[in-house]
């Protein structure tokens, strides 16, 4: 049974970077020097804590956000790894909204990439502290200064170093503290050694720690006015100018090391502990009915597992969590016992009694509850805010290999939607497929292997069918007679058809049949054979649309007429009469709206185009542009991918159905015969 902390004691942190910056290296690291781990797992052998996924060790990438917690100068660090792809920005948005600080993790060579920008802005818009450090400064090409100045051009806020590194590439040995003007190195198991600051460091250093002090000085109007006055500030007073800054947004520290080599892993581990605010210290989250004491937690991850079943994640905002008690969600209005509160850290799990506000847990084998819900208690509910997760925008086609397998793959898409928010399954009735939508190409294919590996459902993918439809430009009248004699009753229907378009409707049917020329019975036969035809269509076998059909004549055969007979007739003359009334095919065109940065205007605008897209406007929304087109959707199931390349993963969308237009000549022609071919084969 692990040990319970109080709120004063908790920290949370979300750690956040581009894919390759080193973030889980770093977390593994926090972990080995806290001693939570024994062993310096790396990223490259599958062995660090927080990839522990076959499909993250296979890639060597974060695909789960993933929690991690360790002790620290006797406060607990709940660390959570998130992944730096951005087809998987969901496990950040959750993550965003379960920590109190992000800890924002760059390469020393690369510098600021795209999802640091993304990381960045979701922790901005959060209105949580952020600290940067610059990880890798032992590789080659490391630059600390170089990163630092592509920092403060790209963002707006007071990038400050308190850290600066000693020597860089191979000669990287260890960090000057500004605060306390130490030269700190640092042995393979992380521990601190301080000794004077190099010589020919002090003049450079002396530069940086005047931009540090000033920055703590703006934080307090005591400290700004002693500064002002020329009076030298005291380290306390440093450092809690520099907490009254971190913690109000107004500065945002910058540290640097080597999570490899453990070198600044310890002095990271103390700001988080010194500096960075306890739940105790937050302002209370808005949730209804919500006072300090009653239970209320947010539930921000789940995990579902065909084994263990499923794992759901909380942050306690106010209020205990006691094991073996009952808890109510305020969501699904539904009550539920739980079991023992679980501690988990990777792959490993332990137990603790109750859970205080400000921690983070999970719970085994809850039945009603999801991720975004609010648990509480029945007799004093409350509605915490949920999760904004982004759509999924690129779709492919799915089907089982094995006959008889839909109804597995039905309950195992339904488990993996229960732990993934940003995918969605819908059934096509016109196409009779079943799409699933995910963040981008790298999200829908692990997901295609997480359906075999966890769920043993294999599974076939395509392109998903355009619904084109079919429908006829001109007005013609048409015959149609079914007559056969096959001793005894024969079969006799006979009818006169106007087929013509219609303009905003479907379809309708009408009968204008004077003197009895087809009995009253028969009319819905006629209605039946007709609608029927239309499923099929006549062009290229898509359903028809924006039709009128008339029966305004015909006859029948007092002994062999039949329902049947008259509804054989009615499809024929359909048939006949869509042949001779200018069929044309139609397509879905798709209200589409892209954002991204404005630099890349042009050539989204370009490739749109391209997409014999229509542009209807553009606005600007801060620093980004909105383009709204119209787009025809073929052109559309690929458009995640072209729109990450284009823009290298900083644009976004989004698509609703608007109408049916004419497909050009060309490419219907085109379409008519892939169509005819795939009817042969088949």
């Amino acid at each position: 049974m692990l040990k319970v902390y109080q709120t004063d004691k908790i920290r949370n942190i979300g750690v956040f970077a581009h894919g390759g910056a080193g973030k889980t290296s770093l977390t593994e690291s926090m972990l080995f020097a806290a001693g939570a781990v024994t062993r310096l797992g790396k990223v490259d052998e599958g062995t660090t804590t927080t990839d522990f996924q076959p499909e993250e060790i296979k890639r060597k990438i974060t695909i789960n956000a993933t929690l991690a917690p360790c002790e620290w100068k006797n406060h607990k660090i709940n660390i959570i790894d998130t992944p730096g792809y951005s087809d998987f920005i969901g496990e950040v948005k959750a993550t965003i909204r379960a920590v109190d600080a992000a800890l924002i993790v760059l390469c020393a060579v690369s510098g600021v990439e795209v999802q640091t920008e993304v990381g960045w802005e979701l922790a901005s818009n959060a209105g949580i502290p952020k600290v940067a450090i610059i990880n890798k400064m032992d590789r080659e090409n490391a630059n600390f200064y170089r990163v630092l100045d592509n920092m403060k051009s790209t963002f707006s806020e007071n990038v400050v170093p308190i850290f600066l590194p000693i020597g860089a590439e191979a000669s990287f040995s260890g960090i000057v503290d500004l605060v306390r003007m130490k030269a700190l190195s640092f042995d393979a198991t992380g521990k601190v050694t301080e000794s004077d600051i190099p010589a020919d460091l002090q003049d450079s250093t002396g530069t940086y720690r005047e931009a540090m002090v000033e920055a703590a000085a703006e934080a307090d109007d005591s400290l700004l006015e002693k500064y002002l006055e020329g009076e030298e500030l005291t380290q306390d007073e440093v450092l809690l100018g520099l907490k009254k800054a971190l913690h109000a947004g107004t500065f945002v520290p910058v540290l640097c090391g080597s999570a490899l080599k453990m070198i600044g892993v310890a002095s990271l581990l103390d700001l988080i502990v010194d500096n960075l605010p306890s739940p105790a210290e937050l302002p209370a989250v808005a949730g209804s009915n919500l006072t300090a004491e009653p239970l209320a937690a947010l539930i921000f991850k789940t995990l579902a597992d065909p084994y263990v079943g499923k794992l759901t994640f909380f942050r306690v905002f106010s209020g205990i969590m006691k094991s073996d008690s009952y808890i109510y969600n305020a969501n699904k209005e539904k009550e539920e016992k739980i079991g023992s509160i679980l501690i988990v850290r990777g792959k490993t799990q332990d137990t603790v009694t109750e859970v205080h506000a400000g921690d983070i847990g999970a719970l085994a084998k809850l039945q009603e509850s999801s991720t975004g819900d609010t648990i509480c208690r029945k007799d004093k509910p409350s509605q915490l805010e949920g999760i904004s997760f982004p759509e999924p925008t690129l779709a492919l086609a799915i089907a089982p290999k094995s006959k008889g397998d839909e109804d597995k793959l039905g309950s195992a898409l339904s488990r993996i939607l229960e732990e993934d928010p940003t995918l969605k399954v819908e059934k096509n009735v016109e196409t009779k497929e079943t799409l699933l939508y995910g963040m981008g190409e790298m999200h829908v294919d692990i997901t295609i292997e997480k359906l075999q590996r966890k769920f043993g459902v294999e599974v076939g993918t395509a392109d998903p069918k355009v619904p084109y439809r079919e429908t006829i430009r001109t007005s013609v009248q048409v015959e149609g007679k079914h007559k056969k004699q096959t001793g005894g009753h024969g079969q006799f229907g006979h009818v006169w058809l106007t087929v013509e378009p219609l303009e905003g409707k479907d379809f309708e049917f009408e009968e204008k049949v004077f003197g009895g020329a087809v009995p009253r019975q028969y009319f819905p036969a006629v209605e039946k054979g007709v609608r029927e035809a239309m499923a099929d269509g006549v062009l290229a076998g898509y359903p028809a649309t924006n039709i009128k059909v008339t029966l305004y004549d015909g006859s029948y055969h007092t002994v062999d007429s039949s329902e049947m007979a008259f509804k054989i007739a009615a499809a024929m003359a359909f048939k006949k009469g869509v042949e001779k009334a200018k069929p044309v095919l139609l397509e879905p065109i798709m209200n589409v709206e892209i954002t991204v940065p404005e630099q890349f205007m042009g050539d989204i605008i370009g490739d749109l185009n391209g997409k014999r897209g229509r542009i209807l406007g553009m606005e600007p929304q801060g620093r980004l542009q909105i383009i709204r087109a119209q787009v025809p959707l073929s052109e559309m199931f690929r458009y995640a991918i072209d729109l990450k390349s284009i823009t290298q993963g900083r644009g976004s969308y989004r698509m609703v159905f608007n109408q049916y237009e004419e497909v050009p000549q060309r490419i219907a022609e085109d379409i008519v015969a892939k169509k005819a071919a795939s009817s042969n084969q088949g």
